[in-house]
C-alpha cells in the first residue's frame, strides 16, 4: 500500500498516520493513532503485528527533514483491510490553528488473488510487501525514466560502431598509403594481417580478465587502448613499417577484449526475456561502423589526406571513454543511481554476480554444449570472413562491376545483417515472452543463420544476372546475422558467470577460421572456381548445423 504527500510541511507542523481499521475483511472501528514530527520522514514500516495495538511501535523513521512529494510503504497482512487518515496539523502560535486532513482508503480485495498491477507481492502472502509500480514515474523527466540497462547496451553499440570504423578505414586509407610508401602486395597483405596477431591474443585473455574484474573496466581499457593506437598509426608509418606493424598489433589487442567484455556485462544488466534483442542492437552497431567507416573514409582523404581518417576515428573513442567512465557500471549492484523498479527486474531472474576468483578450465572444456559453440563459431566465421573479405573481388571478377561499384555494393551486405540482426533479436526474445524454451529458440534461430547461408550460396551458381547475384549476397548475409539470436547469445545462457571466458573461447575459433578461411579461398581461387569456395563454405553451414542441434542448450550448465 503507498502513500504520498505532496504538500510541503515546515517544522511546525505534525504529520499523522492514522490507522482507522484494522480487521478481518470487515471494517470494524479499532481506531490506532501514530504520528511524527515534520523535522522527520516516515520511510517504512516493519511487518504489521497481530496485535493492533502495538501498531504505533513499527514505524521506522529517518534522521532528516522530509521530502515531497514522499512515499510510505506498508506491508499487509492476509486477510486485511486498512482505512488510513493522514492530517497535518499547524501548532499553536500566531493566529490560532489550523488543521489539513486527507483521507485515503485501501481498495478492500481478496489476497489470494492476482495482485493489481500497482503493486507486487515479495515473499510469502502473510509477509507480503506490496511495493510502488512507477507511482511517481511521470513526474521524471523522459532522460531520467530510460531504462539504464538499454544505456549500457546502447553504449555497448557505440563501442561496437567505433571498433569497426576503426577496423575497416585502413582498407580504404591502404590504397594512398601503399602509394606513397611504395608498398607491393606483399606488404600491404602482412600490414593488413597484423590486426590479427594480437587480436587472437586477448580473445581468451580478456574473457579472464573481465570476469574477474568486471566487464566495465576491460571494455574501457580496450576502446581507449585500440583508438589511441588508430591514432598513432600515422606516426607510426611515417616511422617505418616495423612501427606501423606493432601499432596494428597493439589495436588488435585493444578490439579483441571488446565482445568478451560487452558479454560479461550484458549478462549482468539484461534480463533473459531481452537478451537477444539487446545483443543483436550490440552487434548490428558493428555492422553499422562497417558502412560508417567505408562511408566516411574517402570522404576525409579526399578533402584532408589519409592521416586525418586515422586521427578523426581515433579522437572519437575519447569522447565515448569519458561518457563510459561517467555512466556505466559493470553489474546492476554497482550502481547507485539504478532506481528500485529496474534493479527489481534485473534480478527477476538473478544468478550469481560475485566476481569470478578463478576458472575452473576443466569443467568448462568437459561440457558438450561448449564445444558445440566452438565448432558452430568456426563453422559460421569461416563462410562470414569469406563473404566480407573476398566479395568485392568476386563483384569485380564475376560480376564485371568496376571498382567503384564494388565498394558501393559492399555496403548493402552491411545494412542488411544490421537490420535482420535486430529483426532476430526481436523474433527470439518474442518466442522466448510467449514461453518456448530458450533451448528450442537459440536452436531455430542458428539453424536459420546456417541454413540460410547455405542455399542463398548454392543459388549463385544458377543465377544469370549481376542483379540477381548481389541479392542472393545480401540475403546470405542477412540470414547469417540471425546467428546474433543464437550462438552469439548462447554464452550467457549457459553459463552468465563464465560467459566472457566462454566467448573468448569460441571467438578465438572463429578467427582462426577467418584467417584459414581467407587465405585458403586464395588457393582454391587458383586451382579452382568460385563454385569451389562456395561448396566449401555450405559444407561447414551443414556440419554446424548438425552439431548446433545435436549437442547445444539454452538451459545453464555451469554455476
Amino acid at each position: 500500500m503507498i502513500f504520498n504527500i505532496s504538500r510541503s510541511l515546515s517544522l511546525s507542523q505534525t504529520v499523522s498516520l492514522s490507522p482507522f481499521c484494522y480487521c478481518p475483511r470487515s471494517c470494524e472501528q479499532s481506531k490506532i493513532r501514530s504520528a511524527m514530527s515534520a523535522g522527520t520522514l516516515l520511510y517504512s514500516f516493519t511487518p504489521t503485528p497481530p496485535n493492533p495495538s502495538d501498531f504505533s511501535k513499527n514505524i521506522i523513521l529517518s534522521e532528516r527533514r522530509p521530502k515531497f512529494p514522499s512515499r510510505f510503504h506498508l506491508p499487509v497482512p492476509e486477510a486485511r483491510c486498512f482505512v488510513f487518515q493522514i492530517s497535518a496539523r499547524r501548532h499553536s502560535g500566531g493566529r490560532g490553528n489550523w488543521r489539513l486532513w486527507t483521507d485515503i482508503k485501501s481498495k478492500p480485495y481478496d489476497v489470494s488473488n492476482k495482485a493489481p498491477k500497482s503493486v507486487k507481492f515479495k515473499g510469502s502472502v502473510d509477509k507480503a510487501v506490496l511495493e510502488e509500480e512507477d507511482v511517481l514515474g511521470d513526474e521524471l523527466p523522459w532522460w531520467k525514466q530510460f531504462p539504464k540497462r538499454w544505456l549500457i547496451v546502447s553504449l555497448c553499440f557505440s563501442a561496437f560502431l567505433l571498433c569497426n570504423m576503426d577496423r575497416v578505414n585502413m582498407s580504404i586509407a591502404i590504397l594512398p598509403m601503399s602509394a606513397e610508401y611504395n608498398w607491393n602486395p606483399q606488404t600491404v597483405g602482412l600490414i593488413q594481417s597484423s590486426f590479427f596477431w594480437g587480436y587472437l591474443l586477448t580473445q581468451i585473455a580478456g574473457g579472464i580478465w573481465a570476469d574477474t574484474v568486471g566487464g566495465k573496466l576491460v571494455l574501457g581499457f580496450g576502446v581507449i587502448w585500440w583508438s589511441v593506437a588508430t591514432a598513432l598509426t600515422p606516426v607510426a608509418a611515417k616511422l617505418g613499417l616495423p612501427f606501423l606493424l606493432v601499432v596494428r598489433a597493439f589495436m588488435g589487442i585493444g578490439e579483441g577484449v571488446a565482445m568478451p567484455a560487452m558479454n560479461n556485462i550484458l549478462s549482468k544488466w539484461v534480463p533473459v526475456a531481452e537478451r537477444s534483442r539487446s545483443l543483436a542492437f550490440v552487434y548490428s552497431g558493428m555492422y553499422l561502423g562497417s558502412v560508417t567507416g567505408l562511408a566516411f573514409s574517402p570522404f576525409l582523404i579526399h578533402q584532408f589526406g589519409w592521416p586525418s581518417v586515422f586521427f578523426s576515428f581515433g579522437s572519437l573513442g575519447a569522447v565515448w571513454f569519458a561518457v563510459w567512465l561517467n555512466k556505466a557500471q559493470s553489474s546492476p549492484l554497482d550502481d547507485p543511481q539504478l532506481r528500485p523498479q529496474e534493479k527489481k527486474l534485473i534480478f527477476a531472474n538473478s544468478v550469481n554476480k560475485e566476481p569470478v576468483k578463478s576458472i575452473p578450465w576443466g569443467l568448462i572444456l568437459s561440457k558438450a554444449p561448449v564445444w558445440a559453440l566452438i565448432v558452430s563459431h568456426f563453422c559460421h566465421n569461416w563462410g562470414t570472413f569469406i563473404l566480407l573479405t573476398w566479395m568485392p573481388t568476386y563483384y569485380h571478377q564475376v560480376l564485371k562491376f568496376n571498382l567503384t561499384e564494388s565498394g558501393l555494393l559492399c555496403v548493402l551486405p552491411w545494412l542488411t545483417m544490421a537490420f535482420s540482426a535486430n529483426l532476430g533479436g526481436w523474433i527470439a526474445d518474442t518466442l522466448v515472452s510467449r514461453g518456448l524454451s530458450v533451448t528450442t529458440v537459440r536452436k531455430i534461430m542458428q539453424s536459420v543463420g546456417f541454413l540460410g547461408p547455405a542455399f542463398f550460396l548454392t543459388q549463385l551458381s544458377h543465377v544469370d544476372s549481376p542483379a540477381m547475384a548481389v541479392l542472393c549476397m545480401a540475403c546470405s548475409q542477412g540470414t547469417d546475422a540471425f546467428s546474433q539470436s543464437g550462438l552469439y547469445s548462447n554464452h550467457q545462457d549457459i553459463a552468465p558467470r563464465y560467459s566472457g571466458v566462454l566467448l573468448g573461447l569460441s571467438n578465438t575459433a572463429g578467427v582462426l577460421a577467418g584467417v584459414f578461411g581467407t587465405a585458403a579461398t586464395g588457393y582454391i581461387l587458383q586451382h579452382g572456381s568460385w563454385d569451389d569456395v562456395f561448396k566449401v563454405s555450405v559444407g561447414l553451414y551443414l556440419v554446424g548445423t548438425v552439431v548446433w542441434n545435436l549437442f547445444s542448450t539454452g538451459e545453464k550448465i555451469l554455476e
